[in-house]
Formats: C-alpha cells, sequence, structure tokens
C-alpha cells in the first residue's frame, strides 16, 4: 500500500542508499582491474545469493516476477553498466548519466502503473536534469570525451534500472506486503548463471579460471562490497520505499547519487571538482526539494 508522506526514517534510508550508490562506481572501476565485467557481475549476484538464500525463505511472491527482477536488474543494468566502464566510462560520468533513469521511470509509470506524476514532479525533476547538465558540462575532461559506446550502453543500463523499478512497483501490488530482503536474496540468484555462460563466451574457460584463482584483495573487497552494501543492504532500502510510496516519489532520490560518485572518483582518482561542478549539485538538490516539497508550497497558494 503507497503511503503519501515520507517519514524520517524514509529519508535516512534514501540517504544511505545514495551513499553506497554514489561510491559504488569507483568500486566497479577497482573490481575491474582484475575482473571481466561478466565475471565481476557474476560473483556480485553469487555472493549476495548464496548461502543466505539456503537460510532465508523465498518471498510470497509468483516466481515469475522474482526471476524478472533479477534478470532485468542484475543482467540487465549492470552488465551494460559493468560492460561501460570496462570501455572507458569514467565513473563520475557514468554516475550521472545512469540517473537518467529517474525519467524513463517517470515516462513508463503513467502506461504502465497509471500512477500519474503532478506538475510539481515534473518541474522537480526539470530543476535537476539542469543540474545534472551543469555538472556534466562543467566535467575537467568534458564530456565530449565519452565514448559514444559508453554512454549508450549506460543509457540502456538507465532504462534497466527504470524497468526494475516499474518490476517492483507491479509486483508489490500483486503480493502486498512480501519480504523486501527475502525478494533481493532469492533475485539475485537469477542473473547469475547468464553471466557465467557469457563470461565463458566473452572472455573464454581459462580466463574466467584465471581470473578467480588470480583474484587479489582489491578485486574480492569489491565484490563484497558490491554483493552484501550495494546489492543486498542498498536495494532492499529502495525496494521498501518503492513498495511504499509511488515511484515519481522515490525514483528521483537517485538524482543525489552523481552529487557523491563525482566526489568519490575525486577521490579515487583524482578527478577534480570544479566550482561549476558544485553549482549543479546544488541544482540536484533544488529539485528534489521541490519534488518532494513543492506539493505542499502549491497547496499553500
Amino acid at each position: 500500500m503507497s503511503t503519501t508522506h515520507l517519514s524520517r526514517k524514509d529519508y535516512l534510508c534514501a540517504l544511505a542508499v545514495v551513499v553506497i550508490w554514489g561510491s559504488n562506481f569507483v568500486v566497479m572501476k577497482i573490481g575491474m582491474r582484475g575482473l571481466s565485467p561478466m565475471m565481476l557481475g557474476a560473483l556480485r549476484f553469487a555472493l549476495a545469493a548464496f548461502p543466505l538464500i539456503l537460510f532465508v525463505r523465498p518471498p510470497k511472491l509468483p516466481w515469475r516476477w522474482i526471476a524478472a527482477y533479477g534478470l532485468v536488474q542484475g543482467l540487465g543494468q549492470f552488465g551494460l553498466l559493468f560492460t561501460a566502464l570496462k570501455f572507458g566510462m569514467p565513473a563520475g560520468m557514468a554516475s550521472l548519466v545512469i540517473q537518467t533513469q529517474a525519467f524513463f521511470t517517470l515516462l513508463l509509470a503513467a502506461p504502465l502503473l497509471h500512477e500519474r506524476a503532478q506538475r510539481h514532479h515534473w518541474i522537480g525533476l526539470s530543476v535537476a536534469a539542469l543540474g545534472l547538465a551543469v555538472i556534466a558540462g562543467g566535467r575537467g575532461e568534458g564530456p565530449g570525451q565519452m565514448t559514444m559506446l559508453g554512454f549508450v550502453l549506460t543509457l540502456g543500463a538507465a532504462f534497466m534500472w527504470a524497468v526494475s523499478n516499474i518490476i517492483v512497483r507491479l509486483a508489490s501490488r500483486k503480493a502486498p506486503g512480501y519480504d523486501p530482503f527475502a525478494f533481493i536474496a532469492w533475485s539475485s540468484a537469477a542473473p547469475v548463471l547468464p553471466f557465467l555462460l557469457l563470461a565463458v563466451l566473452i572472455d573464454g574457460w581459462e580466463p574466467v579460471v584465471g581470473m578467480v584463482a588470480g583474484m587479489g584483495w582489491g578485486e574480492a573487497l569489491s565484490v563484497l562490497y558490491l554483493a552484501v552494501l550495494a546489492t543486498l543492504l542498498a536495494y532492499t532500502l529502495w525496494t521498501q520505499l518503492l513498495t511504499r510510496h509511488a515511484a515519481a516519489k522515490v525514483a528521483p532520490f537517485s538524482l543525489l547519487v552523481p552529487v557523491v560518485g563525482l566526489w568519490a572518483a575525486s577521490m579515487a582518482f583524482g578527478e577534480s571538482l570544479l566550482p561549476l561542478q558544485w553549482l549543479g549539485a546544488a541544482g540536484v538538490l533544488a529539485g528534489l526539494v521541490l519534488n518532494q516539497l513543492g506539493g505542499r508550497w502549491l497547496r499553500t497558494r
């Protein structure tokens, strides 16, 4: 059952997700120093699912919803995103471009969920979009240095993220009250075998074995972070928010991810933050405030 207003706990959960996902892109880059995109995906979701599903009961949902979410969010979103990062997509820029999922979610929510976004939602997202554009334009490397392949793959990952948001909302309507943690744990098992098959097809059997056997601390900690924090914890919190609130209210929180992502990339890889980027970050924050509080402001006018 959807509620109207977000509680203080909801805001804290959303903030935790933003910090975890914002740092996520740096962790992915570190993990792919010794692992291919498909192997990183296979290990991430294998660790997120096993052995946890041996102790956690399946959520009270039809299996098709669990499998659909796992394949779309796991193989679709992260298969494309990992590949984009491998082909030179900067970590900070990836955290920026993938936030177009918020716009894809709004566009899909109207016909598929019959959730009509209100005027202040569109105004807030428009302001946030301008903020994202300013951040992109203020990058020291410049957005023009993104490869077309990396950009298209990241945009595809954003679309897959939006589709997974819709799946969560549809599933919550079909079976309200299901356990989000169990949902994330069990759905994480769905993409493991496809990721492994793609890794063998793309990389070859011997290189796959060599990656696992030669995995260092950096790769191991990256997989642990991605599995436990970015998948089990963050996606459980995100799913809880989506089951309680309309997609138009939840999706815009992800617009804060590039603020953290750009800072994390600057700390890890020396990408410098310019004053214009901080101006863009302020625009993102203003857009989020309008999206969340604009309705109350309009009702008082």
